[in-house]
């Protein structure tokens, strides 16, 4: 009984790189935004929580409209890194995901899929030499 709980304990407790990321449901709400006041950048942070170097090996997003940025170099156990991602500011609801290829033991396949959300709206020009509508016997 107490090689079955040795066994089962070692099993739990993974060897190796993890991720854990900030962001809730790794996900990163942009709200509403306007697409004259944005840059459309955000910034998803992480922690490598396990005992050996974690490898951002790929980045990549679902379309061209949003281009995420890797580390370079190999994360050391209990440091942090970022990866950032930037969305063209197309205007209309923001709906798109990026994957995350490493070598974190604690990722199904080392596969972990980040989410950008959000909607971009346009600024109505307000032109004030127009004349207003008062009501409907005009």
């Amino acid at each position: 009984m107490a090689v079955f709980s040795i066994i089962s304990i070692t099993a739990i407790a993974q060897k190796g790189p993890k991720i854990e990321f900030k962001a809730k449901d790794n996900t990163i709400d942009y709200g509403k935004v306007y697409k004259d006041s944005d840059n459309g950048v955000r910034v998803f942070e992480f922690t490598n929580t396990g005992d050996a170097p974690l490898i951002i090996t790929n980045v990549q997003s679902t379309c061209g409209c949003t281009v995420p940025s890797k580390p370079k170099e190999p994360i050391m156990p209990g440091k942090s890194d970022k990866i950032e991602v930037k969305y063209n500011m197309a205007t209309g609801p923001i709906r798109k995901s990026i994957t995350v290829e490493t070598n974190a033991v604690n990722a199904e396949g080392g596969k972990v899929h980040l989410k950008i959300k959000g909607e971009v709206l346009e600024r109505q020009e307000v032109n004030l030499m127009e004349k207003k509508k008062v009501g409907p016997m005009q």
